[in-house]
């Protein structure tokens, strides 16, 4: 059985440390554990690396192209890896979770997230699983989309660094022990204590 894991943000230096990234700082995370590393893949805009946990195959995506256009070629690499829709795992951003906080959920609304909208439409399903990292509600009167396009400050680099490392785990238990052990062991409201 192959797993599919899209770590959904978009492209490029300028947007690598901005909230909107963390989804493909978790997927960096999970093959810089196996030190393995992104490779374009012939005939789809995405990078890819490959895995295995658990005894299983798990294919770690990141689209090249936009947050609001990953759906297609996430799609794509769904078809050619012959991954169900149940193994696909999006990671990614919530404004509508505190900074901090993480859940873990399958299938649901797209609550207005551009990147799971696209890859709902693209899977034509939306049963997948999601890991979903909060960043908080943008202050005053900002605009979200300006907001999720900011970098962390500094200051909340570690609390960065842990929700990325929850994020990852998180991914792995969902693979190996379901969504139940899973959303009782990383659902939480807040950030990590310590």
């Amino acid at each position: 059985m192959t797993w599919l894991v899209a770590g959904l943000g978009n492209p490029g230096e300028r947007y690598a440390n901005t909230r909107h990234n963390l989804g493909y700082r978790v997927v960096e995370e999970l093959a810089s554990r196996e030190r393995e590393r992104f490779r374009k893949t012939r005939f789809v805009a995405a990078d890819t690396a490959e895995i295995r946990y658990a005894g299983e195959r798990v294919v770690l995506a990141k689209a090249r192209s936009f947050m609001n256009e990953s759906g297609p070629p996430i799609a794509s690499l769904v078809r050619k890896h012959g991954v169900d829709p149940e193994h696909v795992i999006a990671v990614h951003d919530e404004i509508d979770l505190p900074f901090g906080a993480l859940r873990v959920k399958a299938g649901g609304s797209t609550a207005g997230h551009n990147g799971l909208r696209s890859l709902e439409r693209a899977l034509r399903t939306p049963d997948f699983s999601r890991v979903r990292l909060g960043v908080g509600r943008p202050p005053g009167r900002q605009d979200p989309g300006d907001y999720v396009l900011e970098p962390f400050p500094k200051r909340d680099e570690a609390e960065v660094a842990a929700l990325v490392d929850d994020g990852a785990d998180a991914v792995l238990s969902l693979m190996s022990e379901g969504l139940q052990v899973t959303q009782d062991r990383y659902n939480r409201s807040a950030p990590r204590e310590g």
